[in-house]
């Protein structure tokens, strides 16, 4: 005999202890959004004790297609693409290649010089390197080929201040130099995106994720669409993001042999759940350790103190937001304790950490309540108005933990 909706519901409360009525208030929330056009649509899964209670596609993939969006689709990630370069990092450090006290420079010795010569992998992982925050190393240049930024970094980047002194949000340089850097400490020899295959994707079973954009997922992927158009970099530059191919001002995320360490993975909601499970369980899923409980821990505490992110400070000041703290990890963002504007949330736990994409992705980690939380969204908005839109979105999710 079939099972009543009232009983259905009450076995998948059972089952995640998530409120089923909160669940669907998530749904509803992502529809109005849409039908008011503040994006194009969304996929998002939120889990608690590793079991999924809801996963839903909402709305669209772009403005004039009007193809609805399917669960499976595959997102560009953005930023989000450094949480994957931070597990690189990670493993190699517990490897014992380097240490976060390891100046960059010594691995990567063309990138001494200056005040850089003081820049430690910790300063990287946690934004406070001193370097210039900046979308690209020169106007108008290619961003697909690692080696290629890497030289440009190296040639044109110094520290506008010591290094330690402010935390000041990387777009670019930071984990691009942390890509290169695990690269060249392999032992194997092996590239970034052979690194996040062997090391992290195929152990995951993250099977619609890639570095660059493999040809098997081009069909299911939405092209991102910036819908400020006056996107500007801290110059006042047009952010672009050129790739070789010349495919557009974004053909970069378009490209199949892309290594961007920073901006330039594909993924899904589902694969990026698998992820943050991943960190949620301490570093293991289904039986394969990626990265200790250790690292994990460190991932998750605020090393930043009540230091602003410059970056930010200067985003949310355009909105009229107070400046409030940096709260990064060890790689990772996390919540902290001050109510304030937060793609977290403002009622999920101090330790919750994940990691954002700016204006389109967000998936977070709550250990205190075990849960997990992915948003991936069609359209890339103004971040002011994402992090407003990620941050109600977390409130209802972490609000349905009973």
């Amino acid at each position: 005999m079939a099972k009543s909706a009232a009983a259905r519901a009450t076995i998948a409360t059972n089952q995640h202890g998530l409120a089923p009525d909160k669940l669907l208030r998530l749904k509803e929330v992502i529809t109005e959004d849409v039908k008011h056009g503040r994006y194009y649509g969304a996929v998002i899964l939120v889990a608690r004790h590793g079991v999924i209670g809801i996963h839903e596609a909402i709305g669209y993939n772009n403005p004039d297609e009007k193809r609805p969006l399917a669960k499976d689709a595959v997102f560009t990630i953005l930023s989000t693409t450094k949480a994957i370069t931070n597990i690189l990092v990670f493993r190699a450090i517990e490897r014992g290649y380097f240490a976060l006290t390891t100046r960059v420079a010594e691995v990567i010795p063309e990138f001494s010089g200056g005040l850089r010569e003081k820049i430690t992998f910790f300063h990287l992982l946690t934004h406070s390197s001193g370097l210039p925050s900046v979308f690209l190393s020169s106007p108008g240049m290619y961003i697909d080929k690692l080696d290629e930024v890497i030289a440009d970094i190296c040639a044109k980047l110094q520290c506008v201040v010591e290094p330690g002194t402010l935390v000041t949000y990387a777009p670019m340089a930071g984990h691009a130099l942390m890509g290169e850097a695990v690269r060249r400490v392999d032992p194997k020899k092996r590239s970034y995106r052979q690194m996040v295959e062997q090391d992290i994707l195929i152990p995951l079973k993250m099977k619609d994720t890639s570095v660059g954009l493999r040809k098997d997922l081009r069909k299911r992927k939405v092209v991102p669409v910036f819908m400020d158009e006056n996107l500007l970099d801290p110059d006042g530059n047009p952010i672009q993001h050129l790739g070789h191919s010349n495919l557009g001002p974004n053909g970069a995320f378009e490209e199949e042999n892309a290594e961007m360490p920073w901006v330039g993975c594909v993924s899904t909601a589902a694969d990026l759940f698998r992820f943050a499970e991943m960190l949620r369980r301490g570093g293991e899923l289904d039986g394969a350790r990626i990265v200790s409980p250790t690292m994990v821990d460190k991932a998750m505490r605020n090393w930043t103190g009540d230091k602003p992110n410059e970056l930010f400070k200067m985003w949310i000041s355009q909105v009229g937001w107070e400046p409030s703290p940096a709260y990064i990890g060890l790689g990772f963002p996390t919540r902290g304790e001050l109510i304030c504007h937060h793609h977290f949330g403002t009622l999920t736990s101090p330790r919750t950490f994940g990691a954002m994409g700016a204006g389109c992705s967000v998936f977070w980690v709550d250990p205190e309540r075990d849960m997990a939380f992915v948003c991936l969204g069609a359209g890339v908005m103004r971040e002011p108005d994402s992090i407003e839109r990620f941050q109600r979105l977390s409130d209802i999710a972490v609000s349905a933990a009973y």
